[in-house]
């Protein structure tokens, strides 16, 4: 995607099969909202090969529209509908595109519960608060049970509570209907939580992709181990704390006090893998000067 003489994404290349659930890590102006909407059909790519559902996004028809599910970033309605009223409307919309004996739309008031919006259903949209108008958005985004659903910063705005059951609803979504999930998020326990497989997009490309685990392997060496020897406080990085602190015991036996072990998390692999890649290094390297 290109605007004007700025490349926003630059050989983004990936696959997601059928029935997985993909989280996409990036700083803000990665490309990840830009990524979505190209493959929501929102935006024309510059240039490049696009297929979702075997069809190309901007091509796609209405037929192809019903079995895809969309959740924005934002969303606007006219501020007097009601929630269940707007929420009917919607379900209704993929009723031509239901094979008959079918019932793929959710129900309106199971899809209100699920989501905790059951005591706003006559509520106008306008009355509603931020995260209220979050939650229904998901809701609009989910009524026609799509094979393929894309949110971008889904969990923006949600309480606790809120968030909890979306991430819970989204569990269901992928693997009970089996529907295959791409999404943004910032949030990476989220991703950590929900995803079979993460994109990190700096700078318009894929840099790193991989299960939590995978990445977090990147960085060897990331474990961190901290220990005091008579008074002496020490800290080292390690690729197995479990085999150092094994061997700190063997060496020093009860003079080894206050062993506190950090272990890698996904949290410290996006970190690396991203400044890595902002500093054309390899993941890791940044940290370990640091250190």
């Amino acid at each position: 995607m290109r605007y004007g003489d700025q490349d926003v994404l630059a050989g983004v290349d990936f696959d997601v099969v059928a029935g997985e659930t993909v989280a996409l890590l990036g700083p803000n102006g990665a490309g990840k909202t830009t990524t979505i909407e190209v493959l929501e059909g929102f935006r024309h790519r510059s240039a490049g090969h696009v297929a979702v559902l075997g069809v190309d996004p901007w091509h796609g028809d209405d037929r192809w529209r019903s079995r895809i599910g969309v959740v924005m970033q934002s969303w606007r309605d006219h501020p007097k509908w009601r929630v269940r009223e707007l929420l009917a409307y919607q379900a209704s919309l993929y009723a031509p595109f239901v094979p008959a004996g079918a019932s793929r739309p959710w129900g309106v008031d199971d899809l209100l519960a699920a989501l905790n919006l059951d005591g706003l259903a006559d509520a106008q949209i306008r009355t509603l608060s931020g995260g209220q108008r979050r939650r229904l958005d998901i809701a609009v985004g989910l009524v026609g049970r799509p094979e393929i659903v894309f949110l971008d910063e889904p969990t923006a705005s949600l309480d606790p509570r809120a968030r909890r059951d979306f991430l819970a609803l989204i569990q269901r979504v992928g693997d009970d209907l089996g529907s295959t999930i791409l999404m943004t998020t910032h949030d990476l326990a989220e991703a950590e939580e929900l995803a079979d497989r993460i994109l990190i997009l700096v700078g318009g490309q894929v840099i790193a992709t991989g299960t939590s685990k995978e990445l977090t392997d990147q960085i060897a060496g990331h474990d961190r181990v901290r220990w005091a020897v008579d008074g002496q406080r020490h800290e080292e990085s390690t690729g197995d704390s479990t085999a150092f602190a094994r061997d700190l015991f063997s060496r020093y036996g009860e003079q080894v006090h206050e062993l506190e072990v950090r272990r890698a998390s996904l949290e410290d692999a996006y970190l690396s893998i991203v400044q890595a890649a902002e500093h054309d290094t390899p993941p890791g390297d940044i940290e370990e000067k640091a250190a």
